[in-house]
């Protein structure tokens, strides 16, 4: 999936990444990147057709049991499906509103109940600590999914390692983005109309439960 989803994202750190590392890593980081960009904001056709090109025409039932290789299909089946326009509208009407939208994408809401709570001041801090700032374009705060999984995606492929290592990215993962993951994932699922957008949260899902288990290892 390296070559396919090699799309750098901007959704709430200033970060730059390299392409030197293990594969398995430079997955990983392509996929934290892959979420942070169809969360920060709704795909255009350039990257539906990229995710659409992972897997070739003829090959789609060659799945795995592996779940996140069945996930990963479908995904792979609403971007062929669906044009940017659908996800699109499906974008705005659940993740932007002037008031709460249907889904909020910030880790407050889930680990204290509201938004701009402590959670957020504790991220701030973390970051501080490697050294990394919001870009100035973006508007959401840090504490949004997005961010977070750009952050991950640094902590994975980043040139320096005092920052970049498997530590800080054991606490970070563990401190900001397990535990509300799954309640985010829940969320969009509870809503029958997000067709587009369950594929991306059972990936979501499936992704950020292998990645707890593999820290959990460690």
């Amino acid at each position: 999936m390296h070559e396919q989803m090699n799309e750098q994202t901007k959704a709430g750190a200033s970060t730059e990444v390299g392409d030197v590392g293990l594969p398995e890593d430079l997955a990983r980081a392509d996929l934290y990147g892959l979420i942070a960009r169809l969360f920060h904001r709704p795909p255009d056709q350039e990257l539906l057709d990229q995710i659409a090109a992972s897997i070739p025409d003829g090959q789609e039932s060659q799945q795995d049991d592996a779940p996140l290789s069945k996930v990963w299909h479908s995904v792979v089946e609403v971007a062929k499906s669906n044009p940017a326009k659908a996800w699109h509208e499906e974008f705005d009407l659940n993740f932007i509103s002037v008031g709460r939208p249907n889904v909020v994408l910030n880790g407050s809401f889930y680990m204290a109940g509201h938004l701009n709570e402590r959670p957020l001041v504790e991220i701030r801090r973390s970051l501080e600590a490697f050294g990394l700032e919001s870009a100035e374009e973006v508007t959401e705060t840090e504490d949004h999914i997005s961010a977070l999984c750009e952050v991950m995606r640094y902590l994975i492929a980043g040139d320096d390692v005092e920052i970049s290592n498997l530590t800080n990215q054991r606490v970070f993962f563990n401190d900001h983005i397990r535990p509300w993951y799954d309640e985010l994932c829940d969320a969009i699922e509870d809503i029958p109309e997000m067709h587009l957008y369950h594929p991306v949260a059972a990936l979501t899902r499936e992704f950020l439960a292998i990645e707890g288990q593999g820290f959990d290892m460690i």
